[in-house]
């Protein structure tokens, strides 16, 4: 008995009723900051200084507020809970640095963020190459930039990496020239495979007309002539436009009579 009085005598003092007071508050007031964070980092995202900007420093800024909308909700859970500000900022800055030291490489991928929303080698829904890497630009975040490639994997890469490499940016232009190459036979008329490939490219009409198509032989191999299409395209219509040539083409060279080499070997034998 004399237990159980000291235990509830604990429970209902004053200080203890405050101090489950304070956590019970502290705990709501997290609870709903966090998840207030993205209602209020959406409305301000939606603003219309924030919508000026272009989606690269918007998916950038996103990233930065929330996580800083998070930072002063665990802060007001700690004043709520009686924390001295003066020592809790000493602990964060020990921390900071402690943990800085300790991650160099995510202090290096926050600047290589900055860089990319600063300088701009690409953004937000261009299609990018970087390494064995290609695909889309979805997000770029304040440690990690997000790519979607073709065939629908999301990839994540460091920012600080990013910054380090070679990008190939292939929507930066409006056009891109595309190339598509061809072997005729040593039998065939030049002249008839490369009217043929002029008109293949007329045809199109998202075939432009400045810069002109152009066809030029580009190697006499061992069982063929080499032959080059050199179109202009719009940028969005690269792929659609190299696989529809394709087939275009092989159609055209059968119906004109422009023969396609294969291997093949001819062994002459000496009476």
């Amino acid at each position: 008995m004399e237990i159980w009085d000291k235990i509830v005598g604990f429970l209902t003092s004053a200080s203890t009723i405050s101090a489950i007071i304070r956590i019970v508050l502290a705990i709501v007031v997290i609870a709903l900051g966090c998840k207030l964070v993205g209602k209020l980092a959406k409305k301000i995202m939606n603003s219309r200084g924030i919508q000026r900007l272009s989606k690269t420093v918007q998916s950038f800024l996103g990233n930065v507020i929330k996580a800083v909308l998070y930072v002063i909700v665990v802060i007001a859970g700690a004043v709520i809970l009686g924390f001295d500000l003066s020592a809790f900022s000493a602990i964060i800055a020990s921390l900071g640095l402690t943990i800085g030291l300790a991650l160099q490489g995510g202090l290096s991928n926050i600047a290589g963020g900055v860089m990319i929303v600063g300088f701009k080698p690409f953004e937000v829904g261009d299609f990018i190459e970087m390494g064995d890497v290609s695909g889309t630009v979805t997000d770029i975040g304040i440690f990690y930039t997000t790519v979607t490639t073709p065939d629908n994997k999301r990839v994540v890469i460091p920012n600080g990496t990013i910054s380090n490499s070679v990008v190939t940016d292939y929507s930066a232009n409006d056009t891109r020239r595309l190339d598509l190459d061809f072997a005729i036979s040593y039998s065939t008329d030049i002249d008839v495979a490369k009217k043929v490939l002029y008109a293949c490219a007329k045809a199109d009409e998202r075939v432009l007309s400045d810069p002109a198509p152009a066809v030029m032989i580009t190697e006499h191999a061992e069982n063929g002539v080499k032959i080059r299409l050199r179109i202009w395209v719009r940028t969005e219509d690269y792929w659609d436009v190299n696989f529809d040539m394709m087939e275009q083409v092989k159609r055209s060279f059968d119906q004109f009579g422009v023969d396609i080499p294969f291997n093949q070997l001819d062994v002459h034998i000496a009476k």
